[in-house]
């Protein structure tokens, strides 16, 4: 296990989620990525992903809190399980928004494709942004060196030179992620003509949040639209590791557009870190579940399961890096869980 301990001038109210939530949580992921891990490649993204919620909901209500999911499987008539507004925790412990994301690129795990990831955050209660209005959000994400650089509203070639200057490169030393989708070709082309490189994702967009803001990923900058939920799981983890999150909120559609100006959203606000995730004291934990640019995927074997997760925690700045080992018979013992081999 490696840890990063970064500096931090948070401090966090006494009602707040305790220090030790982070490694109670991460046992949460790991049991998602390892029974969603034996989907990989069999083409069923709804079976991996069905797995994967199945053990973490075993899983979350032994942890320490008392949590509400605020990003879930949706709404509770569609989703029977860690449904938005379902309680979770052991009912003991600090008041807690939660995120959940099971399988952060079901496609992936369905293909056998890389950067699959199990993800949860969690916060203090009532600071999380609600993403009920609009699904997608137009999005940048970059690392702690240019975060005071760079702008939504601005061209992607002026936040590209911005972020080269900021590291003291050129622009073709820039690597940009983005979701390969059509709406996106113009943002490639402007992408291009500024020199940069790109690094296209097919799914996983916290994932790539996440490599846009972490140092020795190779990637500087996160841009396009993806989902909103996803957005703002992805600045709990920017809130771990610094960097900025910039937002718009992309109604999809003119009845989405009024169902966003009914709730009293404003299209034009430019929403940051603060605004989608407002607490001082944010966990975040993602396990792999197929090898990535982040983390490693699960491995198993007769008796056994290695996984490695990232636990990090905003107040302190930690970032830790786990490798671990599970003997599946007793993970089955204790959590009720089933990781045998789907049928």
């Amino acid at each position: 296990m490696t840890e990063h301990h970064l500096p931090s001038q948070l401090e966090v109210s006494p009602e707040a989620p305790d220090r030790n939530l982070a490694l109670e949580l991460v046992r949460v992921t790991e049991a998602g990525a390892m029974a969603s891990g034996r989907w990989v490649g069999r083409g069923d993204k709804n079976g991996a992903d069905g797995a994967a919620v199945k053990a973490m909901r075993s899983l979350v209500h032994t942890v320490s809190m008392n949590g509400i999911v605020v990003i879930g499987e949706g709404e509770k008539d569609e989703a029977p399980m860690l449904f938005n507004g379902e309680r979770v925790g052991d009912g003991t412990g600090p008041e807690c928004d939660v995120a959940v994301d099971p399988v952060d690129g079901t496609t992936l795990t369905a293909k056998g494709m890389a950067n699959a990831v199990s993800v949860l955050a969690v916060a203090e209660r009532g600071t999380m942004f609600d993403p009920s209005a609009v699904f997608y959000m137009d999005k940048l994400v970059t690392g702690p060196d240019a975060a005071e650089f760079v702008d939504i509203t601005a061209p992607p070639g002026v936040n590209i030179r911005r972020i080269a200057k900021a590291k003291k490169s050129s622009p073709e030393d820039v690597t940009v992620v983005v979701l390969d989708r059509p709406r996106h070709e113009g943002i490639v082309k402007e992408i291009r003509e500024a020199g940069a490189r790109i690094k296209f994702i097919s799914d996983g967009d916290v994932a790539g949040a996440i490599m846009a803001a972490r140092e020795s990923t190779g990637v500087d900058l996160l841009l396009g639209v993806g989902g909103t939920p996803e957005g703002i799981i992805a600045a709990c983890a920017i809130k771990c590791l610094g960097g900025t999150i910039q937002a718009k909120l992309w109604p999809k559609d003119d009845e989405e557009r009024q169902r966003a100006l009914d709730a009293g959203h404003d299209l034009d606000q430019v929403l940051e870190t603060d605004d989608l995730v407002s607490g001082d004291n944010v966990f975040f934990v993602a396990t792999g579940i197929t090898d990535g640019d982040l983390l490693r995927g699960v491995r198993y074997r007769a008796e056994t399961a290695t996984t490695q997760s990232l636990v990090m925690r905003s107040k302190s700045g930690t970032i830790r890096q786990i490798d671990s080992t599970h003997r599946l018979a007793k993970l089955r013992a204790y959590a009720s869980v089933d990781f045998e081999r789907p049928s």
